[in-house]
């Protein structure tokens, strides 16, 4: 017989022949009949399987524990019983695969850092297959807005020559012998024998390639993976993460910041629309002003909020008692803990800031008549703090190059970026969203290791 998903299982009528396949979630019996929580990862609801113990061998029941793998037949009926409207009358049960009182998800409840420390075993849990199905949701409205909005999905490389935040926290990528490397009269590593010609390392950013993307195709986004070496034990820090990074021809700041909104309020919605049961359970068990919070977001018009009248909301704040931990003077750049004052306590919804301190910021900004600040548009959320980091980008040459000279930049891997300055020039902007801060933001979690499926970290690349 053709297995059934149990999300259609429960949406079905009653009265048909089924077979369901999946994993056990709970088994209780007694002496004349034995019910069996089965769950195959569709839907957050398990279907309830109702076996008669006289018409089943003592023995099999006796493999069907927390975790194990069945194949059930039998008839779909109405249930009885509170908490579904339909429940599978066994008439067939095979074991597809038994599990030991040794399985590390049994069903009392865990605390995150075990269940990390069984990362390969925790998506089989309630609260990690909700968090996976909103992880696919909101991958599927990202491509699904800027499909509708016109934009191209374009690749960008993972592995590069060139440090686009000019951080130098990269992973570098060689086949050279790391036992045996060949320096120069200086001492310095040559890459002449590597498999590149020259030092590389994977990609913090596919943003100055998407920018040549854009500067062709008018709007297109990347969505992918991108790495930081940073030591960076918390809970808002991964060293693999994904970026969606779009880049728009022909934008200003108003334009950037409008669709900086309404590409968030979309994914929102889209949680809110597709998610419903996954979110209800973890606003139950997670945090109960989950869904509440979302609903805020599309409510109100996001507050665009000039850095420097945001520093003198957050000084006039401290002169009013309020402690932070962090300094926050013009030209600090800002901490959570002010980015979540200002959205949570001050304005209560979410603020775009804009025109930070050139000191702060990257060297492709632009910069305003000032001379001063730059073109920056972060959006920030209550919960999270900055969830967007945007700007206009610099389209002049000569201002291009004069900011990368301020900053004693080296130029020689960013020579084909230079050239779309030179060669048919536009007004261009972009922002890049860590698709990990808005899972954080839609399922309610708190550390950022629980929301993708296999977190790399400092000291962790197991699984």
């Amino acid at each position: 017989m053709k297995r059934t998903k149990i999300i259609d299982l429960l949406a079905a009528q009653p009265g048909s022949e089924v077979c369901a396949k999946g994993w056990v979630r709970s088994h209780r019996g007694s002496k004349n009949v034995d019910f069996i929580a089965l769950n195959d990862g569709s839907t957050i609801k398990n279907i309830q399987v109702v076996a008669d113990a006289a018409k089943f061998d003592e023995e099999l029941l006796k493999l069907i524990t927390t975790g194990a793998c069945l194949s059930v037949e039998g008839q779909l009926v109405e249930s009885v019983g509170s908490g579904q409207a339909v429940e599978i009358q066994a008439t067939a049960i095979e074991v597809l695969g038994t599990c030991g009182a040794d399985y590390p998800m049994q069903k009392k409840g865990q605390s995150f850092e075990y269940m990390r420390q069984h990362a390969h075993m925790r998506l089989r849990t309630n609260t990690f297959g909700a968090i996976m199905r909103i992880r696919h949701n909101m991958a599927m409205a990202i491509h699904t807005y800027f499909h509708d909005h016109g934009f191209f999905y374009f690749h960008t490389p993972l592995i590069t020559a060139s440090d686009c935040e000019g951080a130098g926290n990269m992973f570098q990528v060689t086949t050279k012998n790391l036992y045996d490397l060949q320096k120069d009269e200086n001492g310095q590593i040559t890459y002449d024998d590597d498999f590149f010609g020259t030092q590389t390392a994977l990609t913090v950013s596919g943003q100055l390639e998407g920018e040549l993307g854009a500067t062709a195709l008018g709007q297109i986004y990347t969505f992918g993976p991108t790495f930081r070496a940073e030591n960076s034990n918390t809970p808002r820090h991964l060293a693999e993460f994904w970026m969606i990074e779009p880049e728009m021809a022909f934008y200003d700041k108003q334009d950037l910041m409008d669709l900086e909104e309404d590409f968030i309020k979309y994914c929102v919605r889209w949680a809110l629309d597709n998610c419903k049961d996954d979110l209800e359970f973890l606003n139950k068990m997670i945090d109960k002003t989950l869904i509440e919070r979302l609903e805020g977001v599309l409510k109100e018009s996001f507050v665009r909020l000039p850095y420097t009248e945001g520093i003198n909301i957050l000084q006039e704040a401290i002169k009013n008692g309020k402690k932070f931990e962090f300094p926050c003077n013009w030209g600090d750049d800002l901490a959570s803990e002010h980015e979540r004052y200002l959205v949570e306590e001050h304005f209560k919804k979410p603020v775009i800031m804009t025109d930070y301190p050139k000191e702060i910021k990257a060297f492709y900004m632009k910069l305003n008549d000032d001379g001063k600040t730059m073109q920056g548009t972060d959006v920030l959320f209550p919960a999270i703090g900055e969830i967007i980091g945007g700007s206009v980008r610099e389209e002049s040459y000569d201002k291009l190059m004069a900011e990368i000279n301020r900053r004693g930049m080296d130029t020689t891997t960013l020579w084909w970026y230079l050239d779309t300055r030179r060669w048919g020039s536009c007004p261009h902007a972009g922002f890049g969203l860590g698709f990990e801060r808005l899972i954080l933001f839609v399922t309610g979690m708190q550390n950022i290791r629980d929301v993708i499926p296999f977190p790399r970290t400092p000291k962790n690349a197991a699984f």
